[in-house]
């Protein structure tokens, strides 16, 4: 099992930035995908971005161009660096890291709100 400690939400203005950081620990060696997924009222957890072991990434269509996740393996920690935030990404943030088995663990999530 895998520990998930987020940390770095908070309320920004629309347009402005913020850095999401995500420290696991436990069987850190079985991890190959570290990412972060959201999740808005009344709406289904979707993506935002994940990076394998070899740093190659994937992110949901309506935040390419914006966010940018980034790790740190020595630290075994992810990053989501969030650029020109909008009111609909006010979400609760979930940092996620994955196996090779389908296993998923979840972070406590972080609360992201942008006011307009």
């Amino acid at each position: 099992q895998v520990q998930l400690v987020e940390s770095g939400g908070g309320l920004v203005q629309a347009g402005g930035s913020l850095r999401l950081s995500c420290a696991a620990s436990g069987n850190i060696f079985s991890i190959n995908v570290m990412g972060w997924y959201r999740q808005a009222p009344g709406k289904q957890r979707e993506l935002v971005g994940t990076m394998t072991n070899g740093g190659s990434t994937n992110y949901g269509d309506s935040v390419k161009g914006r966010f940018t996740v980034s790790r740190d393996n020595a630290k075994y920690t992810v990053y989501l660096q969030m650029n020109g935030l909008k009111p609909e990404d006010t979400a609760v943030y979930y940092c996620n890291a994955q196996n090779p088995w389908g296993r998923q663990d979840w972070g406590q999530g972080t609360q992201v709100t942008v006011s307009s």
